[in-house]
């Protein structure tokens, strides 16, 4: 496997706190403050010049075997036990980054809202709690058009929540998910769950609609950020690239939703439309992380989602990152 192979079983694995089940929600109105209001909902860090923050938007769950749908139940019964996660529940993360870049702020990403479920919403309050609004932020983008990832695009009085941005989407999937009905069949959840994930994102887009910019991975958005192709999950889901000098960082998007059951396991996510153009793609981005031992940015993964991929002698393995403290 090359210079940069390692055992499994020296990976030090990782673990997130559980919440209650899957669920969809109906508006977007913030998430009230819980137990965890007090903790850090924001990190800072550098890609050589641009200035990173990375804001959370709370946290959505779900079954386990949603997000590994292929995964033999006893299997990952214990891959979850040995990472001292719970057996019914798998928490994810909603991390949204914001970039300065090119003289403008960048969101990537413009999380949930309410979406997914009561615990997002909670981005209008990181970016607060940075002294920035969000009539500060110029640009959004987006990597794919699941509700996770567009619920915060529309405010509770059903306008645009970010009143100044060009919001930028991928034109495959604004087709598949917006100009048509999708077929949501695929999606592990039952039907009722299908219906409101499908009225949620044309909902979440309705502000931004006839303004909105349809990108097609492989263009630079802004001067440091490249988008990249990574089609399966969705038709057209990207994942992006911020660069700066000899810096860089991948974020991968929902190649992978949680490490313990995506990348230390190489099982596939449920909600993957097209299996194996999502798998091919993960092999693909996780190799050029991997040979280039790029800082990678995870969506989902326990908050900030930094770390790096390394190759195994299985497949890969995540290493989260330390801390940068200002």
């Amino acid at each position: 496997m090359g210079a940069y192979s390692i055992n499994r079983r020296k990976i030090m694995l990782t673990a997130a706190a559980a919440l209650p089940a899957l669920a969809i929600g109906s508006g977007t109105k913030a998430a009230a403050p819980g137990s965890a209001a007090n903790n850090a909902g924001y990190y800072r860090f550098r890609v050589g010049d641009i200035q990173a923050t990375v804001l959370s938007d709370g946290l959505l769950s779900g079954p386990p075997n949603i997000y590994a749908g292929d995964a033999p139940e006893m299997e990952l019964r214990e891959a979850l036990i040995r990472a001292f996660l719970p057996t019914d529940v798998m928490t994810l993360n909603l991390n949204t980054l914001l970039i300065e870049a090119g003289g403008r702020r960048v969101l990537i990403e413009a999380g949930a809202a309410q979406t997914m479920g009561p615990n997002g919403g909670r981005l209008f309050g990181n970016l607060a709690a940075v002294g920035l609004k969000p009539e500060d932020i110029d640009v959004v983008v987006v990597s794919h058009t699941h509700p996770d990832h567009v619920g915060n695009l529309r405010n509770a009085h059903g306008g645009k929540s970010f009143p100044r941005a060009t919001v930028y989407l991928p034109e495959a999937d604004w087709n598949y998910f917006v100009r048509s009905e999708p077929d949501l069949s695929y999606m592990p959840v039952n039907a009722e769950f299908r219906r409101r994930f499908g009225e949620a994102i044309k909902r979440s887009v309705e502000p931004i609609a006839s303004d909105a910019v349809l990108y097609r991975a492989g263009v630079e958005i802004v001067p440091g950020l490249t988008t990249l192709a990574a089609e399966g999950h969705t038709p057209g889901m990207a994942t992006f690239l911020v660069h700066s000098g000899a810096n860089q960082l991948l974020l991968t998007a929902d190649l992978a939703y949680h490490p313990v059951v995506n990348v230390d396991r190489n099982w596939r996510p449920g909600p993957d439309r097209d299996k194996e153009a999502a798998l091919q793609s993960r092999r693909r981005i996780f190799d050029r992380a991997a040979t280039d031992k790029l800082l990678v940015l995870g969506f989902h993964y326990p908050f900030p989602g930094l770390g790096r991929i390394l190759r195994t002698d299985g497949g890969y393995a995540w290493v989260p990152a330390n801390w940068q403290f200002d």
